[in-house]
Parts: C-alpha cells; sequence; structure tokens
C-alpha cells in the first residue's frame, strides 16, 4: 500500500514510537504533520526525513496539557491543508514508580493530561479535518496498562490512570464517529523494543515468537488496520504480553 494522497498527524513524534512512525508512513509517501512538546525535536525528526528524500513533512510545537497549544497546532496544520486522513494520538508521558507516594503532584497532573486530557483535546482539534476526508482513520497508542486488571508494569498508577482514561474515550469514540465514517483504531502493546528505523538494526532485529514486541511490527499493524476497506473496522490490537 502507497501513502501518497494521505494526510497524517503524529503527536509526540520528536522521539520513540512517535519518530519511528513518522519516518516510516514519510517513506512510504505520506505527507506528515508531525509535533513534539519541544519545536526543536519536531525539526530534527522533519530534517532526518528530509534527508532521506522526502520533504513532504512539516513540524510543529505542540504540548498535550496546554489547551491553547493543543488549539494552536490543529489551526496551524490546517493552514496547510483542508484534510487530514491519518491522526495518531501517540503522545502521553510516561511516569515510572509503583509507589504512589513516589512521584510529586505536578507529574501526576502532567502525565494524565498530556495521556488523557492531550488525547481528547487532539482528537477534537483535528476531527473537522478528519471529516473533511473520503477515508478518516483515528490510531491511539494506549497501552497494556489500559486493560482492566494488568498489573506487569513497574510504570506509576497516574500513567494507568491516563491509559485508562484513553482507553474510555477511544470505545466511546468508535461507536459515536463510525456513522460518519471514522474508524477508531486503538493499539494496546506491552513495553516493546524500538529500533532506530534508519539503522541496519530495524531490519535485522528477530522477530519470533520468542522475541519482544518490536516497533516494526507495530507500525505494520497500523498499516494493516489503516489498509482495510471501508467496511472494516478493526476496534483494537491487543498483545500477547512475553
Amino acid at each position: 500500500m502507497r501513502w501518497d494522497d494521505r494526510r497524517v498527524v503524529i503527536t509526540a513524534a520528536g522521539r520513540d514510537f512517535g519518530r519511528t512512525l513518522a519516518i516510516a508512513l514519510a517513506d512510504l509517501g505520506a505527507e506528515v504533520f508531525l509535533s513534539a512538546r519541544e519545536l526543536t525535536a519536531a525539526r530534527r525528526v522533519r530534517d532526518e526525513i528530509r534527508r532521506g528524500g522526502r520533504q513532504r513533512v512539516h513540524a510543529f510545537a505542540c504540548d498535550l496539557t496546554s489547551p491553547a497549544s493543543i488549539r494552536a497546532f490543529a489551526s496551524d496544520v490546517a493552514e496547510h491543508t483542508d484534510r487530514v486522513d491519518l491522526l495518531v494520538n501517540n503522545g502521553s508521558r510516561y511516569l515510572a514508580g509503583p509507589d504512589l507516594l513516589s512521584a510529586a503532584d505536578d507529574d501526576v497532573v502532567d502525565t494524565i493530561a498530556s495521556g488523557a486530557t492531550g488525547t481528547v483535546l487532539t482528537t477534537k482539534g483535528f476531527l473537522p479535518l478528519l471529516l473533511n476526508s473520503p477515508a478518516p482513520d483515528v490510531v491511539t497508542m494506549v497501552s497494556a496498562c489500559g486493560t482492566p486488571g494488568h498489573h506487569r508494569s513497574d510504570a506509576h498508577d497516574a500513567f494507568y490512570a491516563a491509559k485508562s482514561a484513553q482507553a474510555g474515550f477511544v470505545e466511546i469514540l468508535s461507536k459515536r464517529l463510525r456513522p460518519q465514517g471514522v474508524r477508531v483504531i486503538s493499539l494496546y502493546p506491552p513495553d516493546f523494543d524500538n529500533a532506530d528505523p534508519l539503522s541496519e538494526e530495524w531490519h535485522t532485529t528477530s522477530r519470533q515468537a520468542g522475541d519482544a514486541l518490536s516497533a516494526h511490527s507495530l507500525v505494520e499493524c497500523v498499516l494493516f488496520a489503516v489498509a482495510q476497506p471501508r467496511d472494516c473496522f478493526i476496534k483494537a490490537f491487543h498483545f500477547e504480553q512475553a
């Protein structure tokens, strides 16, 4: 599947999986609008992609804890395009520590705001552009921490709370947006390996049954779901934790 006619927005694309997905989709031909909390991080990834020969990539600052910043991001993207075909809600601050008392109050607020409020407001902000697309999709990177009963992560309770909020949001969003033709697809991965997509390791990392889940496989899950005919709504990907 080529993505030459697709316009994609990715939050928190300055590093880790957001960067990986931005590079992968740009390499397939998509026009990518990527954001990071710090504009320098977004521009660094934009420049990496452009050095690879893909010029249709744009960098923006977006603080997912700030409603004004999210509104500005959506408005800035709207100045470049009249539609968005895929919104990837990738942004959510990770907070480590299985002890509730170990995190400062500000860190708790920031973690829940970026993952929960940020996801809701970003989707809200880009919904008008999504509805202009003939084939709109919303992909949200949740986490195994957002599944009921999950307890195998050392993430802080606030991260669990943020991911559970994301899970509740995409659940109802899927039902309410389906009549408008918007597919809402969510991924619930456990901890996974994220090889640099610009390195040889991206192509050589083993992806056998006994291996940890890889970012390469997660990218392929996104590609698979979006490539399906529009009557096929793949609501969620859940993964066995090794």
